[in-house]
């Protein structure tokens, strides 16, 4: 039986990051990366943006070149997922075949959430989390879409389609995107910027049902009719593997330590699969933040390798909503408490506190509010303190 010394299970960004960082943490023997996909690991977040408009091609999506892996020692197991494992005897079955293993990582990430409506899992409604979904997204879209979900992947991908020049009608549960994630304020200038997109704005209305993939009919009985619905309903993460090897989960993610050691020995998990202690923020936190999945492959390798590591950072993500940029950090688990600090022009940013607290910060056109922000919520620093720090706000006083 062939054995390796590290078992990347997913290509994504934190199975990528974990070879990486294995191999610069001095790590020996072999490394095996093994994924369903047919492509080595690439860029995700364009596929709701550039490349979804058209603006950067295939060829330069993957995040190295082939050779990178070559001069490595990291073989990339194209189409041969991991289809079982053994956490006591270390072997795991890759592609059919039988690998035995001294360390393995679990980065089976996530996958698109199907609406939990009649017609809501017809195969014909477009979602997106690989290229050829895009690919079948722009090409299905070029007429009218309706778009359903009002979180980041459908905003970005309505407001993409838009400036293709497709009509676009979005439609969301809330009264404004992002409600319980983002507040009101902020949600209400998103709304704003999908209209100037060209994106028809549907909210405060949930789906009924879907319709031969091309109409969706509302709870107040109006029928959307389009060429095509994509629905960004969130993800759920691929935890099949780990709960087969017989791993615990909690809320559906494989609990781990700081250093994304699960209960079984050899075992680690990182991205979306994982429900990771946060050693800043005290308590385990579910992400599915691209930043915090290369965070944590990377402190998944280092600790292969046998070095000292731990995920502490706040975790935070970029979304472009057509030719505008927020940028977030915050524990994601709730706020009590938002304030907004205008800035000059369209700039802005969003405070969130929760007792006091400053548990989050949102920015757009305001770097310096984003990066201190960011200090901020790792020490825990009261609200106040932050508020006060913010010279746009000390202006407005």
């Amino acid at each position: 039986m062939r054995r390796v010394e590290l078992l990347v299970c997913g290509a994504g960004p934190a199975g990528h990051h974990a070879a990486r960082a294995f191999r610069e943490a001095d790590g020996g023997g072999d490394v095996l990366l093994a994924t369903a996909e047919s492509r080595r690991p690439y860029a995700r977040p364009p596929l709701s943006k550039e490349y979804l408009r058209g603006l950067l091609p295939v060829e330069e999506l993957p995040l190295e070149a082939e050779a990178w892996y070559a001069e490595r020692g990291i073989e990339v197991a194209l189409e041969r997922p991991v289809r079982g494992i053994d956490p006591q005897a270390r072997v795991a079955l890759v592609g059919g075949e039988p690998v035995g293993c001294g360390r393995c990582v679990l980065a089976t990430g996530a996958e698109p959430a199907r609406l939990p409506v009649p017609g809501g899992d017809d195969p014909r409604v477009l979602v997106l989390r690989e290229p050829p979904d895009s690919d079948r997204i722009a090409e299905r879209t070029r007429g009218s879409v309706v778009v359903v979900g009002t979180g980041f992947v459908g905003c970005e991908v309505a407001a993409s389609l838009a400036l293709r020049g497709s009509r676009v009608t979005i439609v969301g549960r809330d009264e404004v995107p992002q409600l319980d994630r983002l507040g009101r304020a902020a949600g209400e200038r998103i709304a704003g910027w999908l209209r100037d997109a060209g994106v028809e704005t549907v909210l405060g209305h949930a789906v009924e049902r879907i319709e031969d993939a091309c109409a969706v009919v509302l709870d107040d009985g109006r029928r959307l009719a389009a060429e095509a619905v994509v629905v960004g309903a969130g993800v759920r993460p691929r935890t099949a593997l780990a709960a087969a090897a017989g791993l615990r989960l909690t809320r559906d993610r494989v609990p781990c330590d700081a250093s994304l050691r699960t209960h079984a020995d050899g075992l680690l998990a990182a991205g979306d699969v994982a429900l990771a202690h946060n050693a800043a923020a005290g308590r385990p936190l579910a992400v599915e933040h691209w930043g915090e999945a290369e965070r944590m492959g990377e402190v998944a390798g280092r600790v292969a390798a046998g070095r000292d590591d731990a995920w502490g950072q706040g975790p935070g993500f970029w979304s472009t909503i057509g030719r505008r940029t927020l940028k977030h950090v915050a524990w994601g688990d709730g706020f009590d408490e938002a304030r907004l600090v205008p800035g000059e022009g369209e700039a802005f940013a969003v405070y969130y506190g929760r007792d006091g607290v400053l548990v989050g910060v949102l920015a757009h056109e305001r770097d310096d509010a984003y990066e201190r922000g960011r200090e901020l919520v790792e020490g825990g620093a009261p609200l106040s303190r932050a508020l006060a720090d913010d010279p746009a706000s000390a202006a407005a006083r």
